[in-house]
């Protein structure tokens, strides 16, 4: 057992090849899984009577009322789930709609091509893009250079990617939108608050955007942040009305009692510490409590973070991390947007060191998506939001200063990285 702890504590374990081939088999496991999935579906629904894409469905449906002009709809449940059925069929599950009324012109856009193609669209665009920002993050790191491509397959293989894909989500674009945000903000602040700006869509992770750039002074990020918040608020209201912004802060209350109070969607599917406290019996109240604590905590640490010394790859990741954790909402499929704070901690480990256990607990993390959902289902564990925690309070750990497994310099750390295969 003490040399077993000794492999972990060190990651030695954790060379190339062995990083290579467990992302190989996973992202092999996923394409598979997806090709029967679409394999056995008549072409729209599949083997299970679900639309391919599952939540995408609503998105689409939603889309739909806004080419006919009623784009207030969608936060009726009824309505929409009507829209739902004559789409997919009377067995179609419901699917809801709980986005700003912001989400509603992609959803439109969308709407305009057939589903299938839609759908593939839209997939293939925003995980295109979350590429393309994983690669930004890796390219400020030199030491990186030489994996042989490395990060591309981890990023392809990372088992939210799948978890993603099979709901038809958005969790590719918010990783997007925050890894390019944190990329650019050192050097055009303004792309950076616009970038910031358009996680409007998703509310509930920006919520501790604003400490971060108030605590570093970042005035011209939080200024562009703003405008453009306000120009999509006026966009939609020129588009839509203002009868859309009152169907949403109406449909917002039924959105809280299905999501965070019920337990409808199923607390194995959410990674919050609300729906932790939930799951194992807790009071509403109760888990409203815990996790504002918790969240309270993260933002404490967010300012600190912010406005310390720490190296800004560690403020960035440590960005991300507080801000699934401190959302009320997450889903499973929102561990997606680990995946810019995986690329950031990496790229400091490859210019630092890694202190102890830190190569394992990142492996853990990078898997975890693949088994959160039916390990809480089973066991009711919830690892999804045990391996957030656990990522903050390492990138707190690092900021803090600990010391390194190693000091090497970057050349030959990268070298000695590279060598281990």
């Amino acid at each position: 057992m003490a040399g077993f702890l000794d492999i972990l504590r060190s990651g030695d374990w954790l060379t190339l090849s062995r990083a290579r081939l467990w992302a190989l088999a996973v992202l092999i496991a996923s394409a598979g899984g997806l090709v029967y999935l679409v394999a056995t579906s008549d072409g729209l629904i599949d083997f299970q009577g679900r639309p391919l894409g599952t939540d995408f469905a609503s998105f689409y449906a939603a889309g739909t009322y806004v080419l006919d002009g009623n784009a207030s709809a969608p936060f009726d449940q009824a309505a929409h789930y009507a829209r739902q059925q004559a789409l997919f069929g009377a067995a179609t599950p419901y699917y809801g709609w709980l986005y700003p009324p912001f989400f509603l012109f992609i959803a439109g856009a969308l709407a305009l091509m057939p589903y299938l193609l839609a759908l593939i669209v839209w997939q293939g665009a925003t995980f295109a893009l979350y590429l393309l920002a994983i690669r930004a993050i890796i390219r400020t790191a030199p030491e990186a250079s030489g994996a042989n491509h490395l990060w591309l397959l981890l990023a392809v293989a990372y088992p939210a990617v799948l978890v993603n894909l099979g709901h038809g989500q958005n969790g590719f674009l918010t990783a997007a939108l925050f890894a390019a945000a944190l990329v650019t903000l050192e050097r055009r602040p303004v792309m950076a608050g616009v970038l910031f700006g358009l996680l409007i869509y998703k509310p509930q992770f920006g919520l501790l955007i604003p400490l971060a750039l108030l605590a570093s002074g970042r005035w011209r990020a939080i200024m562009a942040a703003g405008v453009t918040i306000a120009v999509l608020a006026l966009a939609t209201l020129a588009a839509f009305g203002p009868e859309v912004w009152s169907a949403f802060f109406a449909s917002s209350k039924v959105a809280r009692a299905v999501l965070l109070e019920s337990g409808e969607v199923g607390w194995h599917k959410l990674v919050s510490v609300l729906s932790w406290v939930r799951m194992w019996g807790g009071s509403v109240g109760a888990a409203y409590a815990i996790h504002g604590v918790i969240a309270l905590i993260a933002a404490a640490a967010v300012i600190w973070l912010w406005r310390s010394p720490a190296r800004y790859p560690l403020k960035a990741a440590g960005l991300v991390v507080a801000a699934i954790v401190a959302a009320f909402h997450s889903h499973d499929y929102d561990l997606m947007v680990l995946a810019p704070a995986l690329a950031f901690l990496a790229v400091d480990g490859l210019a630092r060191g890694f202190a102890p256990y830190e190569k394992t607990v990142l492996a853990a993390v990078w898997i975890v998506p693949l088994v959160s959902r039916s390990a809480a289902q089973v066991t009711l564990i919830p690892l999804g939001t045990i391996a957030t925690l656990t990522l903050l309070a390492l990138v707190l750990w690092r900021a803090a200063g600990r010391p390194a497994i190693e000091r090497l310099a970057p050349s030959r750390l990268a070298s000695r990285e590279l060598s281990s295969r």
